[in-house]
């Protein structure tokens, strides 16, 4: 969420950072028009409002006079004002609520401005490699893809998933099931026990104003599951879903709305949160996308983290959690690249986002496995996420980022991909042995 007295201030600014998302001039400057008539609309409103109640309260105490003087005439005619006044003062504050609201649905719907130091760009064409780690392997014969060797060990299984579920959904099972779990279980105690980060168990189903918070809501409602019941009576899609709740799309939700319609102390700051929990998505955008396999499903696990931060912290933590996504990686000894994304391809909440993308030897090409934003008060402002600096009695809204430290599905598939054996054994690494009992090798089905 964007504050209108800095677009009002700074309209110009506002309209080239726009611009420079992609979004065409036409639609930025209706949208600037909109903004601003609005806000002199509702600014107005208020005026008015200020002048009733000012005139109400001297006309309150003119009533008063006049009783005690005896003039039961302008007595009268100042009650029957008052009254008048009170009429006007509701008819006003009903404008002025609905001008609110439409200023704050017309807001909602602005992605954050792209820092200065974010490429410019229309899509992932224009990004820019940061940095790249590792050597790209050399495994002396043709490779599979991930979900040939998963099948292969008999422990990844498409077919009955989509009887359960449908397309998107996988079962996991046998020694794919536990190095998924070795996986995840890994990310977190390296997360924990060396970056600091606080380990949470959240919700998974979350309301509607925790989705407002970090951005789902109302842009990208169709690309998120509801759950709910049907209104009573009601039997047909489409029927009002009574007492509904999302389904979480990342743990970037809960983590960063813990902090929600807060004030915490600048001594608090930053705050680490990193949690494990499976992630729901409707991918209503990727049709006819990563239809096979584990790189895009409507369900799979994902480590989380997310920092909260003063303004003057969030530069410095941004690298920070990106080293501790890369730390993943580097101790799984695989092979991957940082890239900066340019300003056409940053995600609606995101100020500036580096990508870690991950070489996958059966897909020759590097997929993304992590993705860390710094999003500075753009959510906070939807949350109302406040602090309080040492020493000033007034609060500022704290900073937020969020990325993958890392997606656990696209990890199994990054390991699958790159310690796979010719004979279609995975070798599993070092660093993942000790959740796997000791197991070293993980063997294709008899």
């Amino acid at each position: 969420m964007h504050d209108i007295r800095w677009i009002r201030d700074n309209s110009d600014a506002f309209a080239e950072r726009l611009m420079a998302r992609g979004i065409p001039q036409a639609d930025v400057d209706e949208t600037l028009r909109h903004l601003l008539k609005t806000d002199e609309a509702r600014r107005g409103v208020i005026s008015e409002l200020q002048l009733l109640q000012e005139r109400r309260n001297a006309a309150s105490k003119e009533v008063g006079k006049a009783k005690a003087a005896r003039d039961e005439s302008r007595a009268a005619g100042l009650i029957e004002e008052v009254a008048s006044l009170k009429a006007g003062l509701a008819s006003g504050e009903e404008k002025q609520r609905a001008l609110d609201i439409a200023l704050e649905a017309a807001l909602a719907e602005i992605p954050n401005l792209p820092g200065m130091d974010v490429p410019v760009g229309a899509d992932e064409h224009d990004n820019v490699e940061f940095s790249r780690c590792g050597e790209q392997p050399s495994l002396g014969f043709t490779p599979r893809q991930h979900f040939d060797l998963g099948e292969g060990a008999g422990g990844m299984d498409f077919e009955t998933a989509s009887r359960l579920s449908g397309a998107r959904f996988v079962v996991l099972k046998g020694g794919i099931a536990r190095l998924e779990r070795a996986l995840g279980q890994f990310m977190l105690d390296l997360h924990t026990e060396e970056h600091g980060y606080v380990e949470v168990q959240p919700p998974l189903l979350v309301r509607d104003e925790v989705m407002f918070g970090t951005a789902q809501l109302p842009k990208f409602r169709d690309d998120q599951f509801r759950a709910g019941s049907l209104a009573e009576g009601g039997s047909e899609a489409g029927d009002v879903i009574q007492d509904g709740r999302w389904l979480i799309p990342t743990a970037e939700v809960p983590l960063t709305n813990l902090v929600r319609e807060s004030i915490l102390s600048e001594e608090e700051l930053p705050l680490r949160f990193t949690a494990l929990t499976p992630c729901f998505r409707a991918e209503a955008g990727a049709a006819g996308r990563d239809t096979r396999g584990l790189i895009r499903q409507h369900q799979f696990n994902k480590v989380e983290l997310v920092s909260i931060t003063t303004p003057e912290q969030s530069s410095d933590e941004h690298a920070r959690m990106l080293s501790a996504a890369e730390d993943v990686l580097k101790a799984l000894e695989l092979h991957y690249r940082v890239m900066t994304l340019c300003t056409g391809d940053m995600g609606f909440s995101s100020q500036k986002t580096w990508d870690i993308e991950v070489w996958l030897p059966g897909q020759g090409t590097f997929r993304e496995i992590s993705s860390c934003s710094v999003c500075g008060d753009f959510q906070a402002r939807r949350m109302n996420a406040r602090y309080r600096p040492a020493g000033d009695k007034g609060t500022r809204f704290v900073h937020t980022l969020n990325g993958s430290g890392v997606a656990v599905g696209r990890a199994l598939v990054a390991v699958l991909e790159n310690y796979q054996n010719e004979d279609g054994s995975i070798t599993v690494p070092a660093v993942l042995r000790p959740y796997m009992r000791g197991v070293e090798r993980i063997e294709p089905a008899a």
